[in-house]
């Protein structure tokens, strides 16, 4: 004898079938340990959207009619001065024009440049 050992028609069976089994086994933990690691590096984030972008220009509020809650959502302008249009606009009557607005305090040239076509008082 040669030394060599022959494996038999019933165990070259069984080695692929084992192999095949191994094989399937060894895919499944791949997968798996793909899908864990998706799971681990999944990013959740938050975008802070401008105030710009929150109204868009097109929209147009009527500053004589609006309520606080309409003109706070105009860019620069938020609760605090809302209140102050409204307060103004009780005291002094409606805004001619909306260049008017600028007479409330806070609001300047500045403020006003941002919301002038934004702001109507038709």
């Amino acid at each position: 004898m040669d030394g060599k050992v022959k494996a038999t028609k019933t165990e070259k069976i069984l080695l692929a079938v084992t192999a095949a089994f191994l094989c399937l086994l060894l895919g499944l933990f791949l997968g798996s340990r793909a899908d864990r690691q998706a799971d681990t590096y999944t990013v959740s984030t938050q975008k802070q959207v401008p105030q710009e972008e929150v109204v868009p220009p097109e929209v147009t509020v009527n500053i004589n009619t609006a309520t606080a809650e309409d003109l706070a959502v105009l860019p620069g302008i938020g609760n605090e001065l809302a209140l102050r249009v409204v307060e103004y606009r009780e005291q002094h009557g409606q805004f001619e024009k909306i260049e008017d607005i600028m007479k409330v305090s806070g609001i300047g040239e500045g403020k006003f440049s941002d919301i002038r076509d934004q702001i109507t008082v038709n």
